[in-house]
């Protein structure tokens, strides 16, 4: 690749951003670490220094550029690592740059998270004809920034790293919003939103070429993004072992997922980096490789699903959510997985306390009373969970509700049960469904004491 081929791309992005549109329209660029945001964001700063060089004060640098990275919060921790390095590089070098560029990292909604759905909810773990995570993963918590940005600014231009060569699909949706002539599209989803692709006719050599020839803007070694590419490859490419001039061109375009990813029958990235020296991992992708092999057993799962709706095929095999004591098990196992890793990665969680304290919330609005997230949590780690709501149990109305019930202890746990359901509401944004489960508790609770008069 010629720098020539560079110089006009930066060219061409100098041109958008001070002639083609004058208006202070925001930029966002999606950002996930990878090499082709990787080279995008390097070809901005580079357009955004030009742009500072030769327009005169202070007509230069006038509408804000975001680098808005998504975390799920299931990342391959080898890239959340790599990921929140390089943010804090970028903020802080644009600081010290004086570039109108700002990072936003989002996250799912507490309600959303992939453990609260999997182990609160009881949702089967995504595969190919149920794949409920990228929604709730990664367009949600991208989607209320965007929609942010254009409720305050009236538009938005969101600059993404697609390339056709990438395959034949990308290929195809890049040439349907195509316009001829134009360089922006409509956002197909969000409205006063447009699209620009100014990496699109880029082959895969010359992203490489790029992370590996020109220096990093905001002074990080790219030599950590290329090596982390080689360990991710398995066979697909040959990664030159040691970078140090212009002809190591490509190194693979290996992908990295969040690593409880079941949607795919092999994770062969994450296997790949054990194989190059990761072994730390080997727990992980062990309990990954569980949740699939265990996804469709019978046992595990409920009659019905979230919605009531029967879900059992001819032959008898239950086809719902998941069980209370699955999801119990699956908890405890994650636990003892994190415990074990954070014995190589002291900092590495898994599970954050606020989503173990809404995985409670759900199992208790789910009238899953027999299992509770804090003894579960106490017995491995010997301690309670770090909230203010950790002293529930021993809450002075607790004492007080059950001196006045005395001997009746069914009509104390109604109470109790449905005093956590009202409790719930203050842990969580939503309150969806609240009466709904109230009324169920209360009909589960006078079925039962009929069946025992009777």
């Amino acid at each position: 690749m010629s720098n020539k081929r560079i110089d006009k791309l930066i060219d061409e992005l100098v041109d958008q951003y001070t002639y083609r549109d004058t208006s202070k329209r925001p930029w966002i660029i999606g950002f996930s670490g990878g090499k082709d945001s990787t080279v995008l964001l390097t070809l901005v700063w580079r357009a955004l220094e030009k742009v500072r060089e030769e327009l005169p004060y202070p007509f230069q640098l006038q509408r804000p550029v975001y680098v808005v990275c998504n975390d799920t919060m299931v990342e391959n921790p080898v890239i959340t690592e790599y990921v929140d390095d390089v943010l804090s590089k970028i903020e802080k070098e644009a600081r010290n740059q004086d570039l109108p560029i700002i990072v936003q990292k989002t996250i799912p909604k507490i309600e959303s998270t992939f453990w609260v759905n999997v182990l609160g909810k009881g949702y089967p773990v995504p595969n190919n004809s149920f794949r409920w995570c990228t929604d709730k993963l990664k367009i949600r918590p991208t989607s209320s920034f965007i929609e942010e940005q254009v409720n305050e600014k009236g538009e938005a231009i969101i600059l993404i790293g697609a390339r056709s060569s990438e395959s034949a699909t990308r290929a195809r949706s890049i040439k349907k919003h195509e316009i001829k002539g134009k360089r922006l599209t409509k956002h197909p989803n969000h409205h006063n939103t447009l699209v620009y692709s100014p990496i699109k006719d880029l082959m895969l050599e010359e992203i490489w070429y790029i992370i590996n020839a020109l220096p990093s803007p905001w002074n990080y070694d790219n030599s950590k993004l290329f090596q982390i590419y080689a360990n991710a490859s398995a066979d697909d490419y040959e990664c030159p072992t040691v970078v140090t001039n212009k002809s190591h061109t490509s190194c693979g375009q290996s992908r990295f997922g969040c690593w409880t990813c079941t949607v795919v029958k092999e994770d062969k990235s994450m296997s790949a980096l054990i194989d190059n020296g990761e072994e730390w991992m080997n727990p992980l992708l062990d309990y990954r490789n569980r949740l699939e092999e265990e996804r469709n057993i019978s046992d595990n799962r409920l009659a019905t699903r979230r919605n009531g709706q029967l879900a059992v095929t001819e032959d008898g095999h239950k086809q719902g959510n998941y069980s209370p004591e699955y999801r119990a098990r699956k908890l405890r196992e994650l636990l003892e997985l994190q415990i074990e890793i954070q014995r190589t990665k002291p900092g590495m969680e898994l599970i954050t306390n606020q989503e173990l304290i809404a995985i409670q919330v759900y199992w208790y609005r789910d009238g899953i009373f027999d299992h509770k997230v804090g003894e579960i949590f106490a017995k491995i780690y010997g301690r309670d969970i770090e909230t203010e709501n950790a002293n529930i149990e021993n809450s002075i109305e607790k004492r007080l509700l059950k001196k006045v019930c005395g001997q009746y202890e069914n009509d104390y746990e109604l109470i109790n049960n449905l005093l956590t359901l009202q409790h719930s509401k203050t842990l969580l944004l939503t309150n969806y469904g609240l009466q709904n489960d109230i009324e169920k508790r209360i009909e589960d609770f006078i079925k039962e004491e009929a069946e025992y008069e009777n």
